[in-house]
């Protein structure tokens, strides 16, 4: 059963991401080091106790569609009023609505707790919690008012609807449609697609944000528009009034996550109200929705960044517990008894025991990846507010895609180290695998991230920024050697030759970009997006492993870190090569693909 690692949590968002010492600067406002132990410990005792137990409920039942309506799995929907009724769906909402204005980098600690309980779970809420942040940031004073206060309760909730059937990705294409009425409201029409929460028995009103087109809008993406569409219109006096014309058609039957509804929604085909047509209302200005979506979608792509990171944990613990018991064979030099006749707990294998290392390794990685990624988002609200906002938007396509390739290639390794018991739905090592493999493909794939990394975040004022930051990963290198400390190993030296893989990688890039041969560097842009995370997964182990936390574990962490640095970001040299060396064979081996 999965248990909130609480205390390694409080320790990377404080030694590593850097809320320490932006609590010590008082960068926090009224946050205490106290006050982040007592959040921490109770959202981790919520997704241990109350989450984690009906993760397994919740993808064998899944949620069905009953009657024109989505029923939850059993005990899900009291799950919850519990949660919602412990405040945690208001934790960085503006006090203004009912929130309690912390700091992002709580809200991603929870977050991952959160999905080491049930992922499934999670999505909802998260949702909820981006709908909040895109009305908050652009809608107008009218739908703060109604909306927002019971939005940041958790009484309602929301959803996100950008996908149709036919565009995928690309929403330049998009054909749902809104029609303006003389009383200030539109009317929409039209369908989308992967609507995840998109019809509950959460909550009695759902919140959606719907992306659309008006009849005299720019083509592509410059003319799209956002609207606020609820379920059930809202009176004057707040009370819920007519059924809005917007329903669940069908939900999806998924390879995993299947506690969450992956719903069709329909919107404007006359099935409820007096006229075809769903009401909703503008948020921001008439063509500019996906700017408002973006706010939505950028903190998005971090929280999913949050599953990967949960997913990795949750199977790690799940396979050094089953590694500790299982025993099988005979490890070289083992000498205790065991179990049966003689032979080791498969955790004594060296195979085995690298397998679970490198699982810890790629999970510490990713945790410290998102949570400093988090740390500037915050840090962006204060001084140096571009220098933060510029790593902010440097982090988070690594955020997303490094965590989440991280989630399936740990929950993969889990399989691995139960054996065929792996593959068997019983050790519920499976559920992990399927529900990790959606991560890497929604809020953007990590292609498209790649994409992003490359083409928008390198050239960033100029490609400075870029530079400095690894500057700075250069300096933690030189303490690592400095530190000359034996536990370390060659941390110090292996860290720095990454190091130097991703500076020539990074050079290598913005001159292509520069001579405009954009699509030598996109050929690139999915090794080169690896190859920042596992030299960040390198330089932040070093990091945490020459701080002291005060909790006794360096030792621990020492050994974590060499063994990344002497068995795991090795790869940074075969990733620098595909960057520099890899688009003339790519293009040239089109032709198999004819």
């Amino acid at each position: 059963m999965y248990k909130a690692p609480v205390e390694e949590i409080a320790f990377t968002l404080k030694h590593v991401a850097g809320l320490a010492p932006a609590l010590e600067g008082g960068h926090l406002g009224d946050l205490t080091d106290d006050l982040v132990d007592a959040i921490l410990s109770e959202a981790g005792r919520f997704a241990s106790e109350e989450v984690a137990p009906l993760g397994a409920i919740g993808d064998v039942q899944g949620a069905r569609l009953v009657d024109g309506g989505v029923k939850m799995p059993d005990g899900w929907p009291a799950l919850y009023r519990a949660w919602a009724e412990g405040g945690w769906n208001s934790l960085t909402a503006s006090p203004d609505f009912g929130g309690q204005g912390l700091p992002h980098m709580l809200h991603v600690a929870a977050l991952e707790m959160w999905n080491g309980g049930s992922m499934a779970f999670a999505i909802g809420p998260t949702l909820t919690i981006g709908a909040v942040e895109a009305l908050a940031a652009h809608g107008s004073d009218h739908l703060r008012r109604t909306y927002l206060p019971k939005m940041v309760s958790g009484e309602w909730m929301g959803s996100m609807n950008l996908t149709e059937p036919h565009a995928g990705s690309d929403l330049g294409v998009m054909k749902t449609r809104a029609e303006r009425r003389d009383d200030g409201t539109y009317r929409i029409f039209g369908q989308k697609i992967f609507i995840t929460y998109g019809e509950h028995d959460f909550t009695d009103n759902i919140v959606h944000l719907v992306l659309a087109r008006l009849p005299d809008a720019p083509a592509g993406t410059r003319g799209i528009s956002l609207f606020l569409v609820p379920k059930f219109l809202v009176n004057e006096d707040g009370s819920l009034g007519a059924r809005n014309d917007a329903y669940c058609h069908s939900i999806e039957h998924k390879l995993g996550i299947h506690g969450s509804p992956t719903c069709t929604m329909i919107y404007g085909d006359g099935r409820f109200g007096d006229e075809p047509g769903a009401i909703g209302w503008l948020i921001g200005e008439e063509n500019r929705g996906l700017a408002c979506m973006f706010t939505m979608m950028n903190n998005a792509r971090l929280a999913v960044g949050m599953q990967g990171v949960a997913i990795a944990e949750a199977a790690t613990q799940k396979a050094i517990a089953y590694a500790k018991e299982r025993t099988q064979g005979k490890a070289p030099g083992w000498q205790g008894s065991g179990q049966g006749s003689g032979m080791s707990p498969i955790i004594e294998h060296p195979d085995v025991a690298r397998m679970l290392l490198t699982m810890k390794v790629l999970t510490q990685g990713a945790r410290a990846i998102t949570y400093a990624c988090a740390h500037a988002v915050d840090m962006a609200h204060g001084e140096e507010a571009r220098h933060w906002a510029e790593r902010a938007s440097l982090l988070t396509p690594i955020a997303k895609s490094f965590a989440t390739d991280a989630g399936v290639d740990v929950a993969s390794l889990g399989v691995q180290v139960h054996g065929g018991m792996g593959f068997i739905e019983e050790t519920g090592a499976a559920r992990l695998y399927r529900d990790a493999r959606i991560a890497p493909i929604y809020e953007g794939t990590n292609g498209i991230q790649a994409i992003d990394l490359v083409t928008r975040k390198l050239p960033l004022s100029g490609g400075s920024h870029v530079r400095g930051f690894i500057t700075e990963l250069h300096a933690i290198a030189a303490r690592a050697s400095a530190a000359n400390a034996p536990e370390l190993g060659e941390t110090g030296p292996r860290l720095e030759t990454a190091i130097a893989d991703l500076e020539a990688a990074t050079e290598w890039l913005l001159a292509t970009l520069a001579d405009g041969q954009q699509a030598e560097a996109l050929a690139g842009a999915t090794p080169y997006q690896r190859l920042f995370g596992l030299v960040l997964t390198g330089a932040y182990l070093a990091k945490g492993a020459l701080a002291d936390g005060g909790d006794g574990r360096n030792a621990g962490r020492a050994a974590l870190c060499r063994f990344a640095a002497e068995n795991v970001i090795g790869e940074t040299a075969a990733l620098r090569d595909r960057v520099v060396s890899g688009a003339a064979s790519l293009e040239a081996a089109r032709v198999v693909l004819e």
